[in-house]
């Protein structure tokens, strides 16, 4: 008891209360900065990840004072073809395109229209290819964040013999790439 009657008797002192009245306010006022800033904070990443789904799904709004005409046509995430095989064959062609134009060569390929993923609509297509290094890391960047999406499913790379020694020679590469493709319209 005699702990209380000393704190407020010391809360009771003008000098001694100002002060613990003026850090509270202090500490009121950092509260409703930081829940501000956290906000605002969070307002900033929703509009992030609209403008993200916006872009990713090909609906990016025209710029102000830029003539609609002239945003041209949004691309589809989607493999584009009137029938499985026509999609089949864009996506084959997309990525034997990506491998030479990199100095690549398409060894063999196959196309897979009727695989495990093919009942959610998955076409894959898998290609032996020759390569050299820097190629293969451009090759996966260009196939991965190309439109349509397409996603590479495996990889597997076999360095030549004479590669080891003198970092020369084409890497040999056996690779799966998929993409959704959405059907018939």
């Amino acid at each position: 008891m005699n702990q209380v009657a000393t704190l407020r008797k010391f809360l009771t002192v003008p000098v001694a209360a100002a002060p613990l009245y003026f850090g509270v306010v202090i500490l009121l006022l950092f509260v409703i900065g930081s829940s501000l800033t956290d906000m605002l904070g969070q307002r900033a990443d929703i509009a992030a990840s609209t403008a993200m789904l916006e872009q990713l799904e090909g609906r990016r709004p025209v710029a102000r004072g830029q003539d609609p005409a002239a945003a041209g046509p949004s691309a589809s995430p989607f493999l584009e073809g009137a029938t499985v095989t026509v999609a089949g064959a864009a996506l084959l062609q997309r990525v034997t395109t990506a491998v030479t134009k990199l100095g690549g060569n398409v060894l063999s390929s196959q196309v897979d229209l009727q695989g495990t993923q093919s009942k959610s609509g998955f076409l894959t297509v898998i290609a032996s290819c020759d390569i050299d290094q820097p190629g293969l890391q451009q090759l996966l960047y260009d196939v991965e964040t190309s439109i349509p999406f397409l996603f590479v499913d495996q990889l597997s790379v076999q360095a030549p013999v004479s590669f080891a020694a003198s970092g020369d020679g084409k890497l040999r590469i056996l690779i799966s790439v998929s993409g959704l493709w959405q059907g018939a319209k």
